[in-house]
């Protein structure tokens, strides 16, 4: 049997559960999954291996309807980037989405040259009939070569994926080597593990105003004993930003590193020291430079 490798690609509207699938379909979690929308800011690629095949899955951003940021238009880039190297296309959907001829993400679907599967998720939250009524839908607005009704969070119906996806990826080569599990290094799932936290504990604009750098990684021996110590900036954009993320007292930041540093410890499977340091720069989600050194452009 030929190996057979290729890129399939997750894409749709905010908070329809795409991080929860990537996570399910290479049983490793690394994108982070919260309740609110725009939780994922960057394209991810999640590798699933096995002796004949290998399926780059790609975890792209919700795509924004109507920007307001410099940061929202590259995050939009990043998910439209998945249009130029797709071997599959997934677009994820659910039944509370609505869906446009006028989308300029169902325009360019229309007019694709790679195939694609629709993954209705959430099936759980509405009845038989209505799924049936939106996968009707799906087949008349986009003509898809499977349809798949599933619940990500319950593993409904998310075991026919990887069958039916190998089938339809070609053969070639491995593209990475067959023990990596993603593109991105450890820095990166290590702020992203903070900024989850940010998303779980600040209300209102203050999450979607916080940006998580990792400035040190060091690994150290202390007394026998190796001890990871991660020194971790986190950007605002405003002053009065700065105070509500520390909180009386630093009651907020304590808060906030007792919870990173644990779930840190568990991705990394060692104990480690964690030190947060919050800083401002003004207006940085509209900032090219800035955007730039975050890894937005």
């Amino acid at each position: 049997m030929k190996h057979k490798a290729g890129f399939v690609n997750i894409i749709g509207f905010p908070n329809v559960g795409k991080s929860t699938l990537l996570n399910k379909l290479i049983d490793n979690r690394l994108s982070i999954i919260t309740s609110k929308p725009q939780t994922t800011r960057h394209r991810i690629l999640g590798i699933y291996n096995d002796p004949d095949h290998q399926i780059v899955f790609s975890d792209t951003p919700g795509i924004i309807r109507d920007p307001n940021y410099g940061m929202q238009e590259s995050m939009n880039a990043f998910a439209y980037s998945t249009f130029q190297d797709a071997d599959l296309m997934l677009l994820m959907t659910d039944p509370f989405d609505e869906y446009s001829t006028e989308d300029r993400i169902i325009r360019l679907l229309q007019e694709r040259n790679f195939p694609l599967f629709i993954l209705i998720n959430k099936i759980d939250l509405k009845e038989q009939e209505v799924i049936q009524l939106i996968i009707n839908k799906w087949e008349e607005l986009l003509t898809p070569e499977k349809i798949f009704p599933i619940s990500a969070l319950h593993d409904i119906g998310t075991n026919d994926l990887i069958p039916q996806i190998k089938l339809i990826i070609p053969n070639s080569p491995p593209y990475y080597p067959k023990d990596q599990l993603s593109d991105r290094n450890l820095r990166f799932f290590v702020a992203e593990i903070i900024r989850e936290k940010i998303l779980g504990l600040y209300k209102q604009e203050i999450p979607y105003s916080c940006e998580v750098i990792v400035e040190e990684f060091l690994e150290k021996d202390e007394k026998n004993i190796s001890l990871t110590k991660i020194y971790a900036s986190i950007y605002v954009s405003r002053k009065t930003q700065k105070a509500i993320l520390i909180g009386k007292g630093g009651s907020a930041i304590k808060k906030l590193g007792i919870q990173s540093r644990e779930s840190i410890e568990q991705f990394l499977d060692e104990k480690i020291y964690l030190e947060l340091n919050v800083k401002v720069k003004d207006n940085w989600r509209d900032d090219e430079r800035t955007l730039k050194h975050f890894g937005y452009k």
